[in-house]
């Protein structure tokens, strides 16, 4: 049975109101995240929240400890700070406080991915971004947004030669994966998907009920 962190589920528990709460290993403890938007870290049995105006403010009020771990013998500190046995015992700050850290990393999410190219995302390259023009794909939010198998679609309709390697490929571009570390799930389902597409391309009778 996969063991379940308290603190994880503590937090899961008080910033629900936030929207689902995924969680994943991260820098030896826990990544939580909202729609993929990491907001808190949970390290040594503690949560961090990640730095916004609001946080600093608090901070300058009631001092906080940042997050500290060593990289290659150094000691690193990151801009996330403990939540204290004080903040825990104040559910609605800790809500605000917690709600600013997301709406921070979702602004600064946005802005990064204005700046970024197709061509910048694992698996592409520059030709692959100029088919992803060809195709009315401009940009990296716009991948996001319509997803793999709507972007392998639009591809198709411009290159009939791209296959099921290009359909992993944009998967992993936007999951952050190289396609060949994609879970094995995904790709059993991509698989399917694709062998799916390929017969009804090759035989549109065989997708009518």
């Amino acid at each position: 049975m996969k063991k379940v962190n308290p603190i994880v589920e503590r937090s899961r528990e008080r910033l629900a109101p936030l929207g689902t709460i995924e969680s994943r290993t991260q820098f030896g403890g826990y990544a939580l995240a909202v729609e993929r938007v990491v907001f808190a870290l949970v390290n040594n049995d503690a949560l961090y929240l990640r730095a916004s105006e609001p946080l600093r403010e608090y901070i300058t009020q009631c001092p906080l400890e940042p997050l500290v771990f060593r990289k290659r013998g150094v000691l690193v500190s990151l801009n996330y700070y403990r939540v204290d046995d004080a903040l825990w015992q104040e559910p609605a700050h800790l809500l605000r406080l917690s709600a600013a850290s997301l709406e921070t990393a979702q602004y600064d999410l946005r802005h990064k991915q204005s700046s970024i190219r197709l061509k910048d995302l694992p698996n592409l390259s520059v030709r692959m971004e100029v088919m992803l023009h060809e195709a009315g794909i401009l940009n990296v939010q716009h991948l996001y947004d319509i997803g793999a198998k709507q972007c392998w679609l639009r591809l198709k309709a411009v290159n009939q030669h791209v296959g099921l390697q290009t359909l992993l490929a944009l998967q992993g571009a936007i999951s952050g994966h190289h396609y060949a570390a994609l879970p094995s799930s995904v790709r059993a389902e991509l698989n399917a998907w694709f062998q799916r597409t390929v017969l009804m391309t090759l035989n549109p009778k065989s997708g009518r009920s």
